[in-house]
């Protein structure tokens, strides 16, 4: 499970990219979705989630990586999902995008709600290689992120720092949220040291994020 921060030199972390390349060159599909926890599907290949609030890209996210259009849904509306969607990566891997977080007009008991399956789930699946927290590059932390760091702290899940949206930010500023995403994680127990700076619409650290997660799958 060598990743792109154990990468000794230039030439293994060329390895790493080109084997997410062709990760994810393979089949994606939808297979599975489960509203509540008794709904999970059963154990079975390793599983990385992505996690993030409702207006933080994930969608796009996923359909970049995966390079299909419609993958995930963009939905115009933030908070739309409230589901965990399984989707096959070539029999190698599983991506489980898990529903958005801090909508303001959600309800405390849909919050509640979304806890209490969020929980169950992160620390009930054996299985689940690595959260993927994304936080957009355009605004600060807010405190429904930092809650889900909490949890997944609570819960001793693995997860790791995904800055989203970075073609529509500065570079001044681009570089002070990346300082401020890396002191997160050494604040963070379960944090991973590595926090990648992505872009959906310029594909900005796509094959970095691909590198990741294709660390993580099932030898091909």
């Amino acid at each position: 499970m060598t990743g792109l921060a154990e990468a000794k030199d230039d030439a293994e972390r060329a390895a790493l990219i080109e084997a997410g390349r062709l990760l994810f060159a393979r089949p994606c599909t939808f297979f599975y979705a489960a509203q509540k926890s008794d709904q999970l599907p059963p154990p079975g290949l390793p599983e990385v989630a992505f996690c993030g609030r409702s207006n933080v890209g994930k969608s796009s996210l996923l359909n970049a990586l995966t390079g299909q259009k419609a993958l995930a849904r963009v939905s115009q509306t933030p908070g739309r999902t409230r589901q965990l969607n399984f989707f096959n990566l070539a029999e190698r891997l599983v991506l489980v995008d898990l529903p958005g977080y801090g909508y303001a007009k959600a309800s405390k008991d849909m919050q509640r709600d979304w806890q209490g399956v969020m929980f169950d789930y992160l620390r009930g699946r054996p299985n689940l290689m690595r959260v993927m927290l994304l936080l957009d590059a355009r605004i600060e932390t807010k405190s429904a992120d930092r809650a889900a760091m909490d949890l997944l702290n609570t819960a001793a899940v693995a997860f790791q720092i995904v800055l989203t949206k970075a073609d529509d930010v500065g570079p001044v500023k681009l570089a002070a949220r990346i300082e401020e995403a890396k002191d997160l994680a050494r604040r963070n127990t379960a944090a991973h040291p590595l926090v990648l700076v992505t872009s959906s619409e310029s594909g900005q650290g796509i094959d970095e994020l691909r590198a990741e997660i294709a660390s993580l799958a099932v030898a091909a």
